[in-house]
């Protein structure tokens, strides 16, 4: 390295230390949670149908509703973010949606639970951009997108947890009830972030902080062994600009790259919310006990755990895009072999249960490595999109957009299978998936490069 170091290219030229993984853990137990919950209402939907006698329509009120408040609160989160602070806003969201979580146990009707489901999704819609913007923006630039991924692949760690608590908990009296108390467990969580966790040295330079942003780099360059001599040390920069303009992301330089980003949320999240929102139902109601179709659940998470562990290599060695582009391919094979099972099985094996399970099951897992995989790649390329200024507002706009389509997808599933059947729907996500694929290819690509290039 050679000139005058500024505080974000010392944190870049960094060695992986400790700090980096407690900022890591920290912000991935809070990604876990989130998972835990969202997972857990696929486990609850089949529940209440049984328990309550829900309608199709009444169930997809309870797994849409959620994402209503996820489209309101990851725009409001991103914007709150660059105004008040990473740090701030994750610890925030994390008491909200917790509390709401666990006050949801307590419904005594589906309205009530509407109303809580409601509330959990402002929390959780606001998260998500901004855990990621975080650990974006500490992570040593030769590994960033690596790192990135690995905080997504806490999300399977939640979808597991979820997949658990649904096999051994859920199918007893109760039990959803007592799934839905654990979700007070982020409120406790929150004091942890609120106190154990760096803000953003992006965020307090852009603020004029500047002796805090200096406190926190010094500290990160103890833990690696680091000294940087004074004369080394670039002058502080002037605070940035108070407000963001939310049109910018509009504007000529970032017009094309909002587009794509934008589509790609937009048909990731359709298929992938449409599908394992309603998974756990639909087997049931396609013939599986209850405890089966949770048990077919628990096998497909497994399978995104080694998805996110190819795509956090492939992010360094193939670049963002051409992972993400694809695991989105892999994603248009899952999805279409899953709803064409039974056919494939007629095939292979006429008249097999044991056969149509393991085809069914062989697609889930393709599915579902592939898909999570591709969200670890997307989690890694979005803060890269936009520059520091309008990084967690640019995140959270785009991720907004996408809860549109989750919101959307589990409204839609009861009536295309009831129109059309299982197979279309699943053929319905392929073709999300593939808009989504498209989309991703016209995203910028900055592997290897600073936060500060975009």
């Amino acid at each position: 390295m050679s000139g005058l170091l500024t505080r974000a290219q010392r944190l870049d030229e960094l060695p992986y230390t400790a700090k980096h993984n407690k900022l890591l853990f920290g912000s991935g137990v809070g990604w876990a949670l989130d998972a835990m919950d969202i997972g857990l209402i696929s486990f609850i939907m089949a529940a209440l149908a049984k328990e309550w006698g829900l309608t199709g329509g009444e169930l997809s009120l309870v797994g849409s509703v959620g994402f209503v408040g996820m489209a309101f609160g990851a725009s409001l989160g991103g914007l709150l973010a660059d105004r008040i602070g990473r740090r701030q806003v994750f610890a925030l969201t994390l008491l909200v949606y917790g509390i709401a979580t666990g006050l949801s146990a307590l419904s005594t009707g589906l309205a009530m639970l509407i109303v809580f489901r409601f509330i959990v999704g402002l929390g959780l819609g606001a998260e998500l951009p901004v855990a990621s913007t975080l650990v974006s923006e500490f992570a040593p630039r030769r590994i960033r997108g690596r790192v990135v991924v690995a905080l997504e692949s806490f999300w399977a760690v939640g979808w597991l947890a979820a997949a658990t608590i649904g096999f051994f908990v859920v199918p007893n009296p109760n039990g959803w009830r007592w799934a839905l108390a654990l979700g007070a467990v982020p409120a406790a969580y929150s004091l942890i972030i609120r106190f154990g966790l760096p803000e953003s040295v992006r965020f307090l330079e852009g603020k004029g902080r500047h002796s805090e942003a200096e406190a926190i780099v010094a500290d990160f360059e103890k833990e690696a062994g680091v000294t940087v001599a004074v004369e080394r040390k670039a002058p502080d920069a002037p605070p940035a600009v108070a407000t963001v303009d939310k049109g910018e992301i509009w504007s000529a330089r970032f017009k094309r790259r909002t587009v794509a980003l934008w589509l790609t949320w937009f048909g990731i999240n359709f298929a992938y919310y449409g599908a394992f929102i309603w998974l756990p139902t639909l087997l049931y109601e396609g013939g599986m006990t209850l405890v089966r179709s949770f048990e077919f659940t628990l096998y497909m998470t497994l399978a995104q755990l080694p998805g996110y562990a190819v795509a956090a290599v492939l992010v360094e060695v193939w670049g963002r895009r051409p992972t993400l582009v694809t695991f989105l391919g892999g994603s248009v094979v899952g999805a279409v072999g899953f709803g064409m099972a039974p056919q494939i099985a007629a095939m292979a094996a006429p008249g097999s249960e044991g056969a149509l399970y393991a085809i069914t099951l062989a697609a889930g897992c393709v599915l579902s490595f592939f898909n999570l995989g591709a969200w670890g790649a997307l989690y890694a390329l979005t803060p890269e999109v936009y520059p520091t200024a309008m990084r967690a507002s640019g995140a959270g706009a785009a991720t907004a957009f996408g809860r549109i389509a989750a919101m959307l997808a589990p409204l839609l599933v009861p009536w295309i299978v009831a129109g059309a059947g299982r197979p279309t729907l699943f053929i319905v996500f392929g073709v999300m998936f593939g808009m989504a694929m498209v989309a991703a290819w016209f995203l910028p690509e900055y592997t290897d490069r600073a936060l500060d290039e975009t």
